[in-house]
């Protein structure tokens, strides 16, 4: 058997069955225990559409594949798989965009929208935000958790893997508490409710750029891991950052939860970080760095007036979310948007947006210097959700809205009601 703490690394070249197959049961016997009683199996499915959003969430074949793993051990009684998408969007709506519900069927295994279940009110004990949460149902009761992230960049947080992932775990009535600059210490709170058995790992394709409309790149892996912090350090080393450089890594390790040194998890499989991380050094996430964009929008990130930090997780992360949203949606929107300009925060300096407008995110924000601009326009809010932004930022800067798109517009309206109906049945209010 391997040390306390591994790390499985297997190439697989695509998504072909019998290949995930093989691995997924290899992963299996590693781990040396059985899986017994109530199994909830936790994919990411943050956001999915048809049209631009196909490689943001884990591969639904890969997930059946874990199920049907699972369901050869006799000890097991309950099997499920459950989610809490993106904030604003139903993630019923996201299962079905994604074929998971597709999945369920040929795998004979429930879809749950956390969200539409009940839960339970637990306290926490190594919280630094939250003190207590709404723990989903299926979270609170599996004596067994496989969670099943996509490894992707991401806009504020440097990677998604398993750690991240548990943000999935809250519910949407929760999802936004701290989510400012606090956002990294929220993730490693959740850690507590969410604390996964198995971790696999789709790295087969791999995301960059807007990590909920994701830009692909075929990386050919599957990790498995019986440690989410060590499966957390595999993957930061393969997308090229030290472990102790990913924030809610090491928040991690100081609570507790493991040594992030890479010497102390054992590597196995047939390919090595290094020569995965060569794969990945040339990627460009476009959105970690919003100074980089293609566009004539220019972006001024000021301090939150508390705490003297960039409030990385909330406005600006925002600000991301909703430009990738539009951008991914119509590719070049961002290249040909109108000149001008989006303060966060409390900014220093003077702005200049030229003859555009100069908008103003957020309740905190101000410019302590002068402003040149066509017009000035504040959006209120502490912080404020992507989805708010996504009905502003189209019309000032002359981009198309997904606000109006024929096809997904009734889809997530449609949805909602659903979503709403199921809540009422499940008396989840």
């Amino acid at each position: 058997m391997p040390k306390d703490r591994w790390v499985l690394l297997r190439r697989v070249e695509g998504y072909h069955p019998a290949a995930m197959e093989a691995v997924v049961r290899e992963g299996f016997e590693l781990l040396g225990r059985k899986p017994g009683g109530k199994v909830l199996i936790k994919p990411n499915v943050v956001f999915a559409n048809k049209n631009y959003s196909q490689h943001a969430f884990t591969n639904p074949g890969l997930v059946g594949i874990v199920a049907d793993q699972v369901r050869e051990y006799a000890a097991v009684t309950d099997l499920s798989i459950g989610e809490s998408g993106g904030y604003a969007i139903p993630t019923r709506l996201n299962f079905k965009e994604s074929g998971y519900y597709e999945m369920g069927q040929k795998h004979r295994v429930p879809i749950v929208d956390f969200n539409e279940d009940t839960y339970v009110k637990v306290s926490l004990k190594r919280s630094s935000c939250h003190r207590t949460l709404l723990c989903p149902r299926l979270i609170h009761g599996a004596d067994f958790k496989i969670w099943m992230p996509k490894l992707k960049f991401h806009i504020c947080c440097e990677i998604t893997n398993a750690l991240k992932l548990n943000i999935g775990s809250l519910l949407h009535k929760e999802r936004m508490l701290y989510h400012d600059d606090r956002l990294n210490e929220k993730i490693v709170d959740v850690l507590e409710i969410g604390y996964p058995d198995l971790v696999v790992t789709d790295a087969i394709t791999i995301g960059h750029g807007f990590e909920s409309c994701a830009k692909p790149f075929h990386l050919g892996l599957i990790m498995i891991s019986n440690d989410p912090v060590a499966s957390d350090v595999a993957a930061a080393q393969i997308l090229g950052y030290r472990p102790q450089d990913v924030h809610h890594l090491r928040i991690a390790s100081e609570r507790g939860y493991g040594s992030i040194e890479p010497g102390s998890i054992e590597i196995l499989g047939d390919i090595g970080i290094e020569e995965l991380a060569k794969r990945t050094e040339g990627i460009v996430s476009e959105f970690q760095d919003i100074q980089k964009l293609d566009t004539k929008i220019r972006f001024h990130e000021g301090i939150g007036p508390n705490t003297g930090k960039i409030c990385y997780g909330g406005c600006m992360a925002a600000v991301k979310g909703s430009l990738g949203t539009i951008d991914a949606r119509r590719p070049g929107s961002l290249k040909n948007a109108r000149e001008g300009a989006i303060v966060t925060g409390i900014y220093e300096g003077d702005v200049d947006a030229g003859s555009g407008v100069c908008l103003l995110i957020g309740d905190c924000t101000e410019v302590k210097g002068t402003i040149k601009a066509g017009r000035v326009k504040r959006v209120k809010g502490c912080p404020i959700g992507a989805a708010k932004l996504t009905s502003v930022l189209p019309f000032l800067f002359g981009m198309p809205s997904p606000f109006f798109d024929a096809r997904d517009v009734p889809l997530v309206v449609l949805n909602t009601i659903e979503k709403l109906v199921n809540k009422a049945r499940h008396g989840a209010f």
